[in-house]
C-alpha cells in the first residue's frame, strides 16, 4: 500500500514517489514528490525525518525535513 495524504483544502488523494536523480557532479540524491496517483515510483512508507504539510494557498502536499 502506498503511503497517502488527503489535502484538507480539495480532498484530493496525493501518493507519495521517490527517485534516484544523478546531478551533473556525479552526485545521486534521491527526490520525493507527491502525484495524484500511485505509479511505479510509490513508496509505501515516509522517509525518516521527513513531515508533510501543506500548502495553505494550493492545498498541494509537500515534504519537509523535521527541524
Amino acid at each position: 500500500m502506498s503511503f497517502s495524504v488527503i489535502s484538507k483544502k480539495s480532498g484530493k488523494t496525493y501518493f507519495l514517489h521517490s527517485r534516484l536523480q544523478e546531478l551533473k557532479g556525479g552526485q545521486k540524491v534521491t527526490l520525493y514528490y507527491f502525484a495524484g496517483s500511485a505509479g511505479k515510483d510509490a513508496i509505501d512508507h515516509l522517509p525518516e525525518g521527513y513531515e508533510v504539510s501543506e500548502n495553505a494557498r494550493t492545498g498541494l502536499p509537500l515534504l519537509k525535513k523535521k527541524k
